[in-house]
């Protein structure tokens, strides 16, 4: 089956190689694919206009769409970092890099799981996220640049995102859908998909293993098709609900992380997970297996991560270009 889905990545897949704008799109053509996320600020070399001209001039010398993106624009996320200035100035500065590269979207995050226990809970720092977005409502509307706000590390379920989104204003703010963040927020991939996949405009893509050890439900993020995700019905539901966005795999493996769901101290920050979601992220647990720890943060085995995800990929039917 051919999937009409462009592919690409996230250069956070192999960020232990410490490459900038310029070899990662020369590394993104070599494999022949049709896009990349420029996931954070510090691939460029400078936020000069005319540098980043020059990015988005090769970028379409090469065939290649960029996706713009950063980190935190939650200004009480305990992820938030202040270098490129309050949360208004950082998302500006975003959507400015993203107008000049010729990027449809700003991709950005919340923060982690750790913003659930945190003073008013998850819902304080959505209100937050909103209001950082709504402060820059005319710039990127003007730039025809939607902010794109990513399901991260375990901050938001797909419903909560839904919920901020609506909040911010869907005229201007969408999601980044993050496959393999869906399970460290107690999610079954495909169940994520159905219920963001219409809001999405940008992604990051990765396979997942779960497992029960002792009280613990286990997750270990994994290259594409080594993990539990039936791709086959994930990308067949991918193209229907987001039609044109880019396959961005983030490949992150090689460590689990254990969430204790069997204490009842653990639900307080999740209390209005639907009990029909969460049995669909434990169900996984039976049907999956123990996983090794691998040497995750080792250029190589990034590099080899990835391009097996490709491999995976393009054997699946994604991709825009011949392989």
């Amino acid at each position: 089956m051919k999937f009409n889905i462009p592919l690409g990545f996230d250069n956070f897949s192999i960020r232990a190689l410490n490459w900038k704008a310029p070899q990662l799109l020369d590394y993104a053509a070599s494999l022949n694919l049709d896009a990349v996320l420029f996931s954070d600020l510090n691939v460029y070399e400078s936020h000069d206009e005319n540098y980043l001209r020059e990015i988005k001039a090769q970028a379409d010398d090469l065939g290649l769409v960029i996706h713009a993106g950063t980190g935190s624009i939650c200004p009480t996320s305990n992820t938030f970092n202040d270098k490129w200035g309050n949360a208004e100035e950082h998302l500006s500065l975003t959507i400015r890099v993203a107008e000049a590269l010729g990027s449809p979207v700003a991709r950005c995050y919340l923060g982690n799981a750790d913003d659930r226990t945190s003073e008013g809970g998850i819902r304080a720092r959505m209100r937050d996220t909103a209001a950082a977005c709504k402060a820059v409502r005319s710039q990127a509307l003007d730039a025809g640049v939607k902010i794109a706000i990513e399901n991260h590390a375990g901050d938001m379920q797909a419903r909560e995102l839904v919920e901020l989104i609506h909040e911010a204003g869907p005229d201007f703010v969408g999601a980044t859908l993050d496959s393999g963040n869906a399970t460290w927020a107690l999610e079954e991939p495909l169940r994520n998909l159905e219920i963001l996949g219409s809001y999405a405009v940008s992604s990051g893509i990765r396979d997942s293993m779960v497992w029960r050890e002792d009280n613990d439900v286990l997750v270990q993020w994994t290259a594409m098709g080594e993990g539990l995700v039936d791709w086959n019905a994930y990308f067949q539901r991918f193209a229907q609900l987001c039609p044109g966005v880019p396959c961005q795999l983030e490949i992150i493996s090689g460590f689990a992380r254990g969430f204790p769901c069997f204490d009842p101290a653990f639900w307080a920050p999740y209390e209005d997970v639907r009990a029909g979601d969460f049995m669909r992220f434990l169900n996984l647990s039976f049907r999956g297996h123990e996983l090794a720890p691998a040497s995750m943060n080792e250029a190589d085995y990034q590099r080899a991560e990835l391009e097996r995800s490709i491999a995976f990929c393009r054997d699946l039917g994604l991709g825009m270009k011949k392989g």
